[in-house]
C-alpha cells in the first residue's frame, strides 16, 4: 500500500479516538486503543502503529501454526527476480528484529503466488521465513511450531496470535483504525516487514529469555489452544501454562479450556496486562469481535486475578513498579535484593488492577500508584486455590519484554521456577 496514505489514515483514526476521549468516554466503556510500540529499553516510542519499511515482496503462512515435519504454505504479494527464502527460530540468535538463527538452507523461489515450505522436526517454538528480494529488502512471515503432541514439555508458552492480527493495519483493516471493521483477516501480512504489531517490546524479551536459558516449552498458537477439546487434558501434559504476550482477545472455548485447567490445579502465568479481555468468534482463517468479557458475565479477574484498568492516553511514561507485600509471594524475590518498598523496572502501557471479582486471597505483591492519574494503580498479583493452582498475574504490558533486565531476569526465572512445580 502507499505509506503515506497509510499513515494519514492512521492519523485520522488516532485523532478520533482522541477526540472521543475528549468529550468525556467513561474510563473501560470503549476498547483501549493501540499501545506505542516499545523499544529495548520499554520506553513508549512516538508512533502508535507501525508502518512498511521497505517495498519487498511481502509474505505470510495460510495458518498461525503447522506440526513438526508438515509442508507450511507460504503466500507472496507478488514476485521479483531471484527471491529467496530461509527459515529462522526466533530468540535463537541475532537476526533482524525477531532475533533469529537460521535452521536451514537458502533456497530460491519461484514465480508462482505460494510456495510450499518444508518444516523439518524442530523444536516446538516461534519460526519465521525470511524472504529476501534482491535490492529491494526483506519480509518475515511468522508461524508457531506446534509440539507433536500435547506435553513433549511440561511448560507450555501460548502466544498471542489473535491479539497480534487485531493490531495489524495491513490492508488498512484493524479494529483500531476503522471501527466500522468487524472481522480480522488472519492470514495478512504484519505490516511492520513481517514483525507482529508490539512484538519488540511485549514478547522478544521473554522469547529471548527462554532459549538463553535453554529452557525447553511447548508453544501454541491461540488457534492451537482452542483446538484442544478439554482443560482436563490440558492440565494432563502442563504443570505451567504461561500467557507471554498480550492475551487479549480469547474465544469462549479458550477461556474455557484455560478455566478448567485451573480448576484442576493448573498453575498459570500472565506476563502482560489486558489478558482474556475480549470475546472473539473465528470462523475459519476470520475472527469477528468483540464483546467485554465483564460485559457478559464472565470478569477475566476471576481467572486472572486483575483486569484491564487503563492505558497511557499517550501522556503518561513508564514508572518502577514498588514492592508491596514480599511476603505475598516470597518466592518471586528470591535472590533480588528487593524488599518492600523497593522499586525495579519501568512499566506501564496499560495495566491491570484487582477487582472486587478477583479470587478473595488474591495478594497484590507489587503496584505503581497513580499511574495514569488518581486512582489509577497497577498491580502484579498472585493467589492459590484449593485445588493447588499458582496463578501469576504481571499487570503491566511489557513485563515480558524485559526478561532480560537486571533484577527482573531473576524474577523471571522465579516463576519459572516455582509454577512449573506441579
Amino acid at each position: 500500500m502507499n505509506t503515506a496514505t497509510h499513515i494519514s489514515s492512521r492519523f485520522i483514526a488516532l485523532s478520533l479516538v482522541l477526540l472521543l476521549a475528549a468529550a468525556g468516554a467513561a474510563r473501560h466503556t470503549a476498547p483501549a486503543p493501540p499501545a506505542a510500540e516499545d523499544d529495548d529499553d520499554g520506553n513508549a516510542s512516538s508512533g502508535l502503529a507501525t508502518t512498511p519499511p521497505n517495498d519487498a515482496v511481502q509474505a505470510a503462512f495460510t495458518a498461525r501454526s503447522y506440526a513438526p515435519g508438515a509442508t507450511a504454505i507460504l503466500r507472496l504479494r507478488g514476485h521479483a527476480p531471484g527471491l529467496t527464502v530461509r527459515i529462522y527460530r526466533a530468540g535463537a540468535g541475532h537476526d533482524g528484529r525477531l532475533q533469529g538463527a537460521a535452521v536451514g538452507p537458502r533456497l530460491a523461489a519461484g514465480p508462482a503466488e505460494t510456495l510450499r515450505v518444508a518444516l523439518a522436526a524442530w523444536p516446538s517454538g516461534l519460526y519465521y521465513a525470511r524472504v529476501t528480494t534482491p535490492k529491494r529488502g526483506s519480509w518475515d512471515a511468522p508461524f508457531v511450531l506446534r509440539p507433536a503432541h500435547l506435553g513433549v514439555n511440561r511448560v507450555l508458552v501460548v502466544l498471542p496470535t489473535n491479539t497480534w492480527q487485531a493490531y495489524n493495519y495491513e490492508d488498512d483493516d484493524s479494529w483500531y483504525e476503522h471501527p466500522d471493521v468487524h472481522t480480522i483477516d488472519l492470514t495478512r501480512p504484519f505490516i511492520d516487514g513481517g514483525v507482529p504489531p508490539h512484538y519488540t517490546g511485549y514478547d522478544r524479551g521473554f522469547v529471548r529469555w527462554l532459549a538463553l536459558n535453554r529452557h525447553a516449552v511447548d508453544v501454541l498458537s491461540d488457534d492451537d489452544l482452542d483446538r484442544i477439546a478439554k482443560g482436563d487434558s490440558l492440565a494432563r501434559a502442563y504443570d505451567l501454562v504461561i500467557f507471554s504476550g498480550h492475551e487479549e482477545y480469547v474465544t469462549q472455548h479458550e477461556f474455557d479450556v484455560t478455566q478448567r485447567y485451573r480448576d484442576l490445579g493448573g498453575n498459570l502465568a500472565f506476563l502482560s496486562s489486558n489478558n482474556f479481555f475480549y470475546k472473539v468468534v473465528k470462523h475459519g482463517d476470520t475472527m469477528d469481535g468483540r464483546w467485554r468479557w465483564r460485559d457478559i458475565g464472565r470478569p477475566e479477574s476471576t481467572l486472572v486475578g486483575e483486569e484491564y484498568e487503563d492505558w497511557n492516553h499517550g501522556k503518561y511514561p513508564n514508572e518502577p513498579y514498588r514492592v508491596t507485600a514480599v511476603a505475598g509471594a516470597p518466592w518471586l524475590f528470591r535472590g533480588t535484593d528487593l524488599h518492600n518498598g523497593s522499586t525495579f523496572g519501568r512499566y506501564g502501557i496499560e495495566v491491570d488492577a484487582t477487582t472486587e471479582s478477583s479470587p478473595s486471597n488474591t495478594k497484590v505483591v507489587a503496584r505503581i500508584p497513580n499511574i495514569f492519574g488518581p486512582g489509577v494503580s497497577a498491580e502484579m498479583t498472585y493467589y492459590t486455590t484449593p485445588r493447588g493452582a499458582k496463578v501469576f498475574a504481571a499487570g503491566v504490558m511489557n513485563f515480558g519484554g524485559s526478561a532480560l533486565w537486571p533484577t527482573v531476569t531473576t524474577m523471571v526465572q522465579n516463576i519459572w521456577t516455582e509454577l512449573s512445580r506441579p
